[in-house]
């Protein structure tokens, strides 16, 4: 075989004072000399290579005199035996088939053409035999355009977090390569994680030039783990996507926008999981139930109502209040009459207001002396007016009085921080309690764009523009901290939300641009993969993200709150929004549908539930329809928090938003995408605009209502394509139907 490059003259000498590992001067050395290649084409401007090392097979992509990356796509300690080239399936470029001492591996590589190229690797191994497998190096090694690892200059701009998606983000500046999203589908993983009892846990990453992926091993003692990839079993050990874009700018808006960019051309190339369709309005109308008669949800303070944060335990809360005072709200309107719990819950909200400092309080004055009654987290104090509004501007006059009493102290906050607000501190005196989170001397990062939200609530209100330059003074004063924005994933997606709304606004497009920085940042917190690792394997991880920047669990609060605020971003967005985040957006929004259902005790195995919760957190009752905190991508058991009474809010935000009942019609329709319109310009025919991504399938659900019949049905599009059912029975009818299109459902009466 051709050798790759000729043999240079003389050695690369390390041109940078940085440490690297064996690995990198190994790697340097190889493509100095001349590694034997095995199979070489052009695509879209990059020449790409597969070339044969001294212990790896490699990837070698390359731009002229612009630099390239090397991927480790195979390990072959000892060297390969044989090396041969199989005929391709469907939609691959190339098959190889190599035998090493390790046994039997298949190497399979695509390439997607579309807005950027994204170049898929899959590694399968069938080992010889019982295999332990304690170490192997990283993955990826960006190059200068002598094919030199240590002179290649660039920067990580996002690596994973925790268990989240296996992404590596990077630029290559010197020489100008571009931007690489880097993705290890973990997914395709499973069955080497389960056999090897490992965990892909930070697994992505690494420090320049050695970067990607560093696969889990079990950890090393006197005497280690001993769980083999066993022998004759075919397992994938790297399913590996990257994406290139030709840019490098460091602009922090632009760095946004080409992550959403290259994370959506990845997306359209994995396999998605199927999301299930569950029954949202059973759950709430059993959620509605037990909030209004298990003890352990409700206590009685002043003669009013107030909920229970957890079963039985914790103090009344504001944000808790209000959080599931609002869901009802909407569910109320959905249902078409008045639900008593939420007028008794409303009853109690003035106990929470503090006249003296004129502002909405966590606790209530008498909150037990184990709690300092003065402490508050930042977000503590926007969210609950958050809601307050959203009950204002439903025409609730009790709350628009609150509400509007509340918004100096919540203004004089704010400039008492200089919008950039602390953990922890003290109503009475701003005084920090708790300033940062990490030695970056980081608060909660996107406080702004949740109090944004809010001061735009208030412009609604009242039009008065200094709630608008508060917005805006907000949003603009947490430019420039790219990937770190996050803090708490349902705050993150309120502050896009505010900047949307604000672009709606000005017609500014800094803020439409700014909301894209809000959105990578959520992103990058998502695990973008199905977990099947211990209990994972009984609910659903796929685009779940974490409750906070570094937490170790995805909570359902966090998520259906999230849920509420993009369909706010996709609603005003509208036709102008880039089409990778509309895409993503609404991806997020329809998984949730599915995975939220797993919060519930009573849809788990009563042994991935946790035997005891967190001290103060009460307990977890399985009979009750109140989901638990906390599920783990890594398959520990569920609900180690507590079962969280105020993400009972869940069940009427999900039932509201996907069943839709229209007046006349003799069906329930339900759709796992939002509809931005609908309207019925006939007696019997209802139309409606969908939001979702541009060639993505959206689920379209027909069920008879109770005591009727289903119609005979026409489902078409704008187009007036007539879509075929996917499945029918006496109950239900479904269709799969364009998420981007608009879609008319037509009906005629069966004769009887």
């Amino acid at each position: 075989m051709m050798k790759a490059h000729p043999k240079r003259a003389a050695r690369p000498k390390i041109g940078s004072t940085r440490p690297v590992s064996a690995y990198v001067l190994t790697l340097r050395d190889e493509l100095a000399g001349g590694m034997r290649r095995i199979a070489a084409f052009d695509h879209g401007g990059l020449a790409i290579e597969i070339a044969e090392g001294c212990d790896a097979v490699w990837a070698l992509v390359r731009r002229p005199d612009r630099g390239g990356l090397a991927l480790r796509v195979a390990q072959a300690q000892g060297g390969c035996r044989h090396i041969r080239r199989v005929r391709r399936g469907a939609g691959e470029k190339l098959r190889i088939e190599l035998d090493t001492s390790a046994g039997h591996q298949l190497l399979v590589m695509r390439i997607a053409d579309g807005e950027v190229p994204v170049l898929r690797i899959t590694t399968s191994l069938t080992p010889a035999v019982g295999l332990l497998v304690p170490f192997y190096p990283r993955d990826l090694y960006p190059l200068d355009a002598n094919d030199d690892p240590t002179r290649a200059q660039g920067k990580v701009e996002a690596a994973q977090r925790g268990l989240n998606s296996g992404v590596c983000y990077l630029r290559l500046e010197k020489p100008a390569f571009g931007s690489i999203l880097y993705f290890q589908n973990f997914t395709s993983l499973n069955a080497r994680f389960r056999a090897t009892n490992t965990k892909p846990d930070g697994a992505v990453g690494g420090e320049w030039p050695e970067l990607g992926y560093l696969p889990p091993t079990p950890p090393q003692s006197p005497q280690p783990p001993l769980d083999p990839l066993r022998a004759g079993e075919t397992v994938v050990v790297y399913d590996t996507f990257v994406a290139i874009h030709d840019e490098t700018d460091a602009d922090e808006t632009a760095m946004a926008q080409r992550y959403l960019t290259l994370l959506g051309a990845i997306y359209r190339q994995i396999e998605l999981p199927e999301a299930e369709w569950h029954d949202w309005p059973e759950r709430a109308r059993r959620t509605l139930r037990d909030l209004d008669r298990a003890p352990e949800a409700t206590i009685r303070h002043y003669g009013h109502l107030y909920l229970h944060p957890y079963t039985a335990a914790e103090y009344p809360d504001s944000m808790v209040q209000l959080s599931v005072l609002a869901a009802l709200r909407d569910y109320e309107a959905w249902l078409g009459e008045g639900v008593p719990l939420k007028a008794a819950l409303e009853a109690g909200l003035r106990k929470f207001y503090d006249p003296r400092l004129r502002t909405l309080r966590r606790y209530l004055p008498n909150v037990g002396a184990d709690k300092d009654a003065d402490a508050v987290d930042s977000w503590y104090l926007y969210h609950p007016l958050m809601n307050l509004g959203r009950l204002a501007l439903d025409g609730d006059k009790r709350a628009e009085r609150l509400f509007r009493q509340s918004m100096e102290f919540a203004i004089k906050a704010a400039h008492h921080f200089d919008y950039i607000w602390p953990i922890q501190f003290k109503v009475t005196d701003f005084s920090i309690i708790t300033a940062s989170r990490d030695e970056q001397h980081l608060g909660q990062t996107d406080v702004g764009g949740l109090y944004a939200y809010v001061m735009l609530q208030a412009f609604q209100l009242t039009d008065e523009k200094r709630f608008l330059d508060e917005a805006r003074a907000a949003i603009r004063k947490a430019q420039g901290m790219r990937f770190k924005l996050n803090y708490q994933a349902n705050l993150t997606a309120w502050g896009a939300a505010a900047c949307m709304r604000l672009w709606r606004i000005d017609d500014d497009p800094t803020f439409l641009a700014q909301s894209y920085v809000y959105l990578a940042s959520f992103f990058h917190n998502a695990a973008m993969w199905e977990s099947e690792i211990g209990h994972a394997r009984h609910y659903r991880t796929f685009l779940g993200v974490t409750a906070l920047h570094d937490a170790p669990y995805m909570a359902l609060y966090e998520c259906f709150d999230s849920f509420a605020a993009f369909e706010r971003y996709l609603k005003d967005g509208g036709p102008d929004l880039d089409a990778n985040v509309r895409m993503l957006v609404s991806q997020y929004c329809r998984y949730a549908l599915d995975r939220a259902w797993y919060y519930y005790p009573d849809a788990l195995p009563p042994d991935a539930i946790a035997p005891q919760q967190r001290e103060h957190n009460g307990h977890v009752d399985r009979s009750l329809s109140l989901p638990v905190e906390d599920l783990y991508v890594d398959g520990q058991p569920a609900g180690q928090v507590g079962q969280e009474v105020y993400g009972s809010g869940s069940a009427f935000v999900f039932a509201t938003r996907a069943f839709h009942n229209f007046a006349g019609v003799p069906f329930t329709l339900y759709c796992d995408h939002f509809l931005l319109s609908a309207d019925q310009p006939a007696e019997r025919t209802l139309s409606f605009q969908l939001g979702g991504g541009e060639g993505c399938p959206a689920i379209l659900r027909i069920t008879r209502k109770p005591r009727t019949t289903l119609p005979e049905l026409t489902v078409q599009t704008a187009a007036g394509d007539r879509l075929r059912s996917v499945s029918a029975d006496a109950e239900a009818v479904l269709f799969h139907v364009p998420a981007d299109g608009r879609v008319s459902v037509r009906w005629t009466p069966r004769p009887r």
